[in-house]
């Protein structure tokens, strides 16, 4: 096959899906777009049959041992695929992962970045891991390497005009005679009564930012160890620091209104 031939990916005859014997010649080295309206192939051509060639011949260069782990994909139905070489693909399905990921991360570069930096980088750390937001060594210690600081809104958690007995807590889980809220009430002597802007500096600060701690309280007649941690406190650890992106779709969506989020102001988001 000459030269010039080679600078394109030549399918012949293709029939994946709603393909009728399609024939065409993609040009390597070069952006090329299908475009059309739902249902005229454009998926059958890039991801039925060009990708799937493409991972399958690149499966074919391992073991047999190797293999039988590997995802397997039938030569697509077409005459000929001719001048395929290796893909990155990226598929139309939402991507996986919590915050720490990037797209650095998904596709490989970040590991080839930091070690980059380590080794020529001034100054000269020579320990890769240490450019890693995904490591302990590396990561800003006020932020845990997502860049962004998430806080709870405070104006959205309470009503500081209301009392306990009157709703001041917004949170989700603390509604009145609700099982969080009474483990408040049960864990320290709380004027049920009195606003919460009429609270000292004390008595606000153990009822928001109180450090988990045993308590013993009574239910239904028998006492019971229960930890019991300041409302923000719990709050934080809970949805927070447990990144709140790995809960459950409904739970992301009942404490979003809850959580602000800004520029890490230690890393400035870097």
């Amino acid at each position: 096959m000459s030269e010039s031939n080679q600078e394109y990916i030549v399918i012949s005859g293709a029939r994946e899906n709603n393909l009728k014997n399609v024939s065409l010649r993609i040009p390597k080295r070069k952006i090329t777009i299908f475009t059309g309206v739902s249902g005229s192939g454009k998926s059958s051509i890039v991801f039925d049959t060009i990708a799937a060639e493409s991972t399958r011949l690149l499966n074919e260069n391992f073991s047999l041992f190797v293999r039988n782990f590997l995802p397997r994909y039938p030569q697509p139905d077409t005459d000929a695929i001719e001048n395929l070489s290796m893909s990155v693909i990226v598929d139309q399905k939402r991507l996986g992962g919590g915050s720490h990921s990037t797209m650095g991360t998904i596709t490989d570069i970040s590991p080839i970045l930091r070690l980059l930096f380590s080794r020529v980088g001034q100054p000269y750390v020579g320990q890769a891991n240490m450019f890693s937001f995904n490591d302990p060594q590396g990561m800003c210690t006020e932020c845990n390497g997502i860049g962004r600081r998430l806080g709870v809104d405070m104006s959205k958690a309470l009503d500081k005009s209301r009392s306990l007995n009157e709703g001041a807590i917004m949170l989700p889980d603390y509604a009145v005679n609700g099982w969080e809220w009474n483990i408040i009430v049960q864990s320290g002597s709380y004027d049920l009564d009195k606003k919460l802007s009429d609270y000292s500096e004390e008595e606000l600060d153990r009822l928001l930012f109180a450090k988990a701690r045993k308590v013993e309280m009574d239910f239904a007649g028998k006492a019971v160890n229960v930890t019991v941690e300041g409302i923000i406190e719990k709050f934080t650890n809970k949805y927070i620091k447990q990144d709140v992106k790995t809960k459950s779709e409904r739970t992301q969506k009942t404490v979003a209104p809850y959580i602000s989020e800004g520029p890490c102001s230690s890393c400035r988001g870097a």
